[in-house]
């Protein structure tokens, strides 16, 4: 079939992406699901800091390339094989899948599945295959899922079917920020109550975290940010005391708050100066969990004798350590509780046409989520 999708060329584009346009919206080409694939009508995708990586070049990934790792849509066709989802089914699309047979997999980590991680560096679905093309060259998929596009062939596994009632632009809220923000307090640090929390970097997935580890039952929740915009929100959602990270003294303030540092600093940034802040208000035997991803060659340092006498714990949480068939239906049910109130991130709905626009107000954190419409 043909569809509208927002296409990558060259990663590595200057700002302002509205003038650099380094997503073009063309009409491509899309075969059919083959076996064990899923046909689906994308209604939703969300734009991520992740996406502003890509553009930048900061993980190199093949192209030209359909962009999107966050969406929700509807399930139009299915190819031989697929039982466990019909015409019709709505769904949350979500980077994390595995092959079921790797060691991370049959250890219930699939977010670290070996094969998914190869298929995924070569911009192909899980099963080596490629369903896009254009005038006959090839396109490829992005994490598996190309959601920057009217529709996409995706495998099952990166498929979570919802309650119908759940509106698609709050649902593709799921697929990568929700994951990743909620399932790191959960999954990854296993916050427990009266537990003190920071949280580097108030974007969709750091809020998650705050609403996260308000459920898990934090005693102290501190959203740190530049912008002290997104305190007031930041507040409604379950921070207990906002700082600014380019406040000079906002180690120091920390520290004295908690009475020596935090149990858990989530560094949702993926930058140097916020890994550093958060090891710094980090207490003797707490946690610093690494959610923000940076640029795939950046090296980080910390002083080894202090992580020794003060039994700090280094952790990396990838995709909220996330297990999509256990988990997102849990997160879903906290939503349709009122316990994960996810509409209050969406900051603007858009069309393929304010893309390249939306990305440079992401850039500048001027918004939190941003929700593709792609048939708006």
């Amino acid at each position: 079939m043909r569809m509208t999708a927002a296409v990558m060329y060259e990663q590595g584009l200057p700002k302002p992406y509205a003038q650099s346009m380094p997503f073009r919206i063309e009409e491509v080409d899309l075969e059919g699901p083959g076996e064990g694939e899923v046909l689906i009508e994308v209604q939703a995708a969300g734009l991520c800091h992740s996406d502003l990586s890509q553009v930048a070049g900061l993980r190199k990934r093949k192209v030209p390339v359909v962009g999107g790792h966050e969406a929700a849509g509807i399930v139009r066709e299915v190819g031989h094989g697929v039982t466990d989802l019909a015409p019709d089914d709505h769904v949350v699309m979500t980077v994390v899948s595995g092959c079921g047979h790797c060691r991370p997999c049959t250890r219930s980590r699939p977010s670290l599945c070996e094969s998914v991680t190869a298929s995924r560096s070569q911009g192909v679905l899980g099963n080596g295959a490629r369903r896009l093309s254009r005038n006959g060259a090839p396109i490829y998929h992005y994490s598996g899922l190309s959601g920057f596009a009217q529709y996409a062939v995706v495998m099952p596994g990166s498929l979570i079917k919802m309650d119908r009632d759940i509106p698609f632009e709050d649902a593709a809220i799921f697929g990568c920020a929700v994951t990743t923000g909620v399932g790191a307090v959960f999954n990854t640090a296993r916050v427990r109550p009266g537990a003190s929390v920071a949280v580097l970097g108030l974007g969709g997935v750091g809020l998650n975290a705050i609403m996260a580890a308000r459920i898990a039952g934090a005693a102290t929740i501190i959203g740190i940010d530049l912008n002290p915009g997104k305190f007031e929100l930041a507040r409604e959602l379950g921070a207990t005391e906002t700082v600014l990270a380019n406040d000079p003294e906002c180690v120091t303030k920390i520290r004295d708050l908690t009475k020596g540092g935090v149990d858990f600093a989530f560094e949702v940034v993926g930058a140097k100066p916020a890994f550093e802040m958060a090891l710094a208000i980090t207490a003797p035997g707490g946690e610093v969990i690494g959610v923000g991803l940076g640029a795939a060659d950046e090296s980080y340092q910390y002083k080894h004798a202090a992580l020794v006498t003060q039994e700090k714990v280094i952790r990396g949480s990838f995709m909220g350590s996330c297990v999509p068939q256990r988990d997102l239906p849990l997160y879903l049910s906290l939503y349709k509780d009122g316990r994960l109130p996810v509409g209050r991130l969406k900051s603007e709905l858009i069309g393929f046409d304010r893309l390249n626009t939306s990305l440079d107000l992401l850039d500048r954190g001027e918004v939190v989520r941003q929700i593709l419409r792609p048939h708006q």
